[in-house]
């Protein structure tokens, strides 16, 4: 029996022991080419999913990624890369598309890659919104959508909102923005996807960070990266990969871990919001 006179080793200890024991959770990423250090937002999920001691596998579907293995159609076991002890890596573009049935439904797609890792707590899957529609329609998940301080990055993450609001009736999400913490356009940027958000799609913009892709990975963690990271794990409940949707519409470093130089600020934002 545990001794509630002791305090908790550290503010993330109750979620470490919460999801110890828990089936797999599954966090749809919504891809975009043009976000500048876009591997790094990736990866630095990763570390707060491992700061609670998490696995994460990343299943790689992004418009940029590598395509499938040629393995993939019969062996996807052998096609998944473990990178370190906390993150395992799936090159898999076009490959959630091969699971589409007559419905025109790919939620299998997901009680296969988990039957292919089944060490993963965590299943992270970076696609495009017109994919994660397909995978994901009427789940209990919320997506986290990627942007830097480009307009036309910015332009494309609300419209990957836009597309799952109105495809998969996804209305929670997340915001990961490539730029520092301290760049007074970062507030202008998720205020206006927020207000475009709730405004024209009745969707809600609950949280969102940022992560500069210049720093160094053993940087130290923002506080708003960990608060995002937990929420995303609540948001999606235990066990859901393995759930029926409805139907609907050796250590080897990858290129989607590189960093590249942020981008320069955007004077202006321009939102496709009609």
């Amino acid at each position: 029996m545990r001794d509630h006179s002791t305090p908790p080793q550290d503010q993330a200890d109750g979620l470490r022991k919460l999801f110890a024991s828990s089936r797999v959770r599954f966090v749809p990423v919504v891809s975009n080419p043009h976000v500048v250090g876009g591997g790094a937002l990736l990866e630095g999920l990763c570390a707060a999913f491992a700061e609670l001691g998490l696995h994460t596998l990343v299943i790689d579907a992004g418009e940029q990624a590598p395509q499938a293995g040629e393995l993939a159609a019969v062996d996807l076991a052998s096609c998944v890369e473990r990178l370190s002890k906390h993150v395992s890596y799936l090159p898999a573009r076009g490959l959630p598309m091969r699971y589409i049935n007559a419905n025109g439904s790919a939620a299998q797609f997901l009680e296969v890659v988990t039957d292919a890792a089944p060490y993963a707590d965590v299943v992270l899957l970076h696609a495009s919104a017109a994919e994660l529609a397909r995978v994901v329609a009427s789940r209990e998940v919320r997506p986290v959508l990627l942007a830097d301080t480009d307009t036309m990055s910015v332009t494309h993450a609300y419209a990957g909102m836009k597309w799952l609001a109105q495809r998969a009736g996804l209305m929670v999400y997340s915001l990961l923005l490539a730029c520092s913490p301290q760049l007074r356009l970062a507030d202008r940027i998720a205020a206006q996807i927020s207000s475009c958000g709730d405004g024209f799609l009745g969707a809600v913009l609950r949280d969102w960070a940022c992560l500069d892709p210049r720093m160094p990975a053993s940087s130290p963690m923002s506080t708003e990266l960990r608060h995002l990271a937990r929420e995303l794990l609540i948001a999606a409940p235990p066990g859901m990969v393995a759930e029926p949707a409805a139907d609907a519409m050796p250590l080897r470093p990858r290129a989607m871990w590189q960093r590249r130089p942020a981008t320069v600020p955007a004077q202006g934002l321009v939102m496709a919001a009609n």
